[in-house]
């Protein structure tokens, strides 16, 4: 037994558990691979003020869930929280926006750290996938990324998500929803704290998951009701693209997102099956962002998706992803001759494309026959020296128990046809 364990919080994936989430990460990138997105991989950790000035130093994350450490030279880093500022840092850093294409079209996958109570469905240490489409200021992006995520869901057989949509408008008739807000939150039984953070950032307030907060929101007034004719000309736009796709969705006025950044189009898939950490993934517009972080005006829109939760909405939907299986072929040598000639042809196989094991540690013929069936390979080659000098192996299929001789010479080509 390890004298160690994995921190609070946090989680090891190990097989075979672990090839669900790379199914999943293979799923939500897929659409995105084939809709013009590149890839991009960022560091990660980031200097501190990149999260504070982005996500908003007003929210949670940054003022008690980011892990924040000084380094040895004096450096104030974080553990990302998020990707969406690190991969618009990364893009302003490459100077992608002046390469003459924009919108600039990024996808990532990685790990990303938050200090919370550890539950179901919420890791100190979790995984996501996320779209990034920096550049341009149109309805079609906001539809294209909200479409691409839907394709990504459904092509791994999840039907019981929903999606919810908001516009939360723009600097011109944001201040004007944010006034009016502020007066109906100084009325309320607050927290100090939360009346703190009612000053600085109001629609924080709205996203507030305590029961005696949510309570008193009820009469919260509505930012559709403030929307200027731009941002409800752009929503409405958004809403039909979507919808011309076939591509459900429910209307929250109350939805706000937990960062800062955010402008007009807002949305949060959710799956029902997962209690109170019901949402699976979200993103929006964040028209201001790049001028936050010390950039020139660069508009865009983005989404993260979590593959812990999507692993877990599919458990929930009783979803069995179609795996393959890590080994098609599992070699078992009699003898020292036959160890040398089958490992020659393991190498062989998987040149050849086919996923080859083998029998290592110089077991017996019981033992390796057991280790063949715990790989969960389709077939089986066992040689001995008798075998090797008729020029032959054996070769078993694992399902039906029907084992043939198969010509040395010739057995990838039987086992490619075989598995064909």
């Amino acid at each position: 037994m390890s004298t160690f364990k994995a921190p609070k919080g946090t989680y090891d994936l190990i097989p075979p558990y672990s090839a669900k989430y790379l199914a999943v990460r293979e799923a939500i990138s897929g659409p995105l691979r084939t809709s013009g997105y590149g890839y991009v991989e960022t560091p990660g950790f980031e200097d501190v003020n990149l999260f504070a000035r982005g996500v908003g130093e007003s929210t949670d994350i940054v003022t008690k869930e980011m892990y924040a450490f000084e380094t040895k030279g004096g450096d104030k880093l974080a553990l990302r929280p998020e990707g969406t500022a690190s991969v618009l840092r990364a893009a302003l850093e490459a100077s992608l926006h002046k390469q003459g294409n924009l919108p600039v079209k990024l996808w990532y996958s990685g790990s990303y750290y938050r200090y919370e109570r550890p539950q179901k469905g919420r890791y100190r240490h979790f995984s996501q996938v996320g779209a990034e489409a920096i550049g341009a200021e149109d309805p079609a992006l906001d539809a294209e990324l909200i479409i691409l995520a839907d394709q990504a869901y459904r092509s791994l057989g999840l039907k019981n998500f929903r999606i919810l949509l908001n516009s939360l408008g723009d600097k011109e008739c944001r201040p004007v929803y944010r006034e009016a807000l502020q007066a109906f939150l100084r009325g309320l039984d607050l927290d100090e704290e939360t009346l703190r953070r009612a000053e600085i950032n109001p629609l924080r307030v709205l996203d507030d998951k305590r029961e005696a907060v949510q309570k008193q929101l009820g009469g919260a007034p509505l930012l559709r009701d403030y929307l200027c004719d731009a941002c409800k000309a752009y929503h409405e736009e958004v809403r039909a693209l979507i919808t011309a796709a076939g591509v459900l969705f429910e209307d929250d006025a109350k939805l706000v997102r937990g960062l800062d950044y955010y402008t007009r189009t807002t949305f949060e898939f959710v799956h029902d099956g997962l209690g109170s950490q019901s949402a699976v993934g979200g993103g929006g517009r964040y028209d201001g962002l790049s001028e936050m972080i010390g950039g020139p005006a660069l508009p865009s829109v983005g989404w993260a998706l979590g593959v812990d939760r999507t692993v877990l909405a599919l458990e929930a939907e009783g979803v069995e992803l179609d795996i393959p299986a890590a080994t098609s072929v599992f070699a078992v040598a009699i003898g020292d001759e036959a160890r040398r000639v089958l490992f020659g042809k393991v190498t062989e196989l998987r040149k050849a494309g086919v996923a080859a094991d083998f029998s290592f540690g110089g077991k017996g013929l019981k033992g390796a026959m057991k280790d063949a069936n715990r790989s969960g390979a389709r077939f089986t080659v066992v040689a001995g020296e008798r075998d090797l000098a008729e020029g032959v192996v054996q070769l078993k299929d694992m399902e039906s128990g029907e084992q043939e001789a198969v010509a040395l010479d010739a057995l990838v080509d039987a086992v490619r046809t075989k598995l064909a």
